[in-house]
């Protein structure tokens, strides 16, 4: 279970923008396997695009770290990212008759472009904390997504083609790594003098809100994406 007090308090305020991330029509539509094959496909080709700029975000993370814990934790990100969950990526998306090679000849789509330069500006004209709530409504979000799913009695389990998807993000390995995030996210805010029980007192407040619900809107437009894919 992911527990931060800085997210709880960003998530809670935007809460119908979030629910809109998390409750959006693909995800329904992968919980109950009814998700057109084409959205999943196309989904899957951009998420690994996204999923390449996502490590760069992280190696960011690395230099903006003012501590040798977050600069180890942000180090692992970029590991992780790039030794396991990009290979796990590729590994299943093999199993969907995508290659590798076809995904690095995927055309980026503008919904991608603008979510992952958006993170990475602002990582690169903000300190780390700013970086972290940009990052934040992906990994925490997929982590809320995968928990939900895969504790909802009406998640269709047989014969599910998306079972694979909703056991990565409502498994162990990724919850834990999300709790991770979490933590972090309070350990910076906290390193900056917010206090992360009550971060609304804190003049950074509408800027770490604002960043969090752009993040949260580009999250909204990349399912939005998903759901229309291309003409084959």
């Amino acid at each position: 279970m992911t527990t931060s007090g800085l997210f709880d308090a960003l998530s809670s305020d935007i809460a119908e923008g979030w629910t809109r991330f998390v409750a959006h029509p693909f995800v329904m539509q992968l919980a109950d396997g009814s998700l057109p094959e084409a959205s999943f496909r196309h989904y899957l080709a951009q998420d690994y695009l996204f999923l390449t700029h996502y490590a760069r975000a992280f190696a960011l993370a690395v230099v903006k770290s003012d501590t040798m814990e977050d600069l180890r934790q942000s180090a692992a990100g970029v590991h992780l990212l790039l030794n396991h969950e990009l290979p796990l990526h590729i590994s299943f998306c093999a199993g969907w008759g995508l290659s590798e090679a076809d995904l690095a000849c995927v055309e980026e789509a503008p919904a991608n472009r603008l979510y992952t330069r958006y993170v990475l500006d602002r990582g690169q004209s903000g300190d780390l904390l700013d970086l972290l709530v940009a990052l934040a409504p992906c990994s925490l979000g997929y982590a809320e997504i995968g928990r939900r799913i895969i504790g909802d009695p009406k998640t269709r389990r047989a014969d599910n083609p998306y079972r694979p998807w909703i056991e990565l993000y409502g498994g162990d390995d990724f919850q834990s790594g999300s709790a991770a995030l979490a933590a972090q996210l309070d350990r910076v805010a906290t390193q900056r003098g917010i206090d992360p029980a009550d971060p609304r007192s804190s003049a950074r407040w509408p800027a770490l809100r604002d960043t969090f619900a752009t993040a949260t809107a580009l999250e909204v437009g990349f399912w939005d994406m998903g759901l229309n894919p291309p003409p084959a």
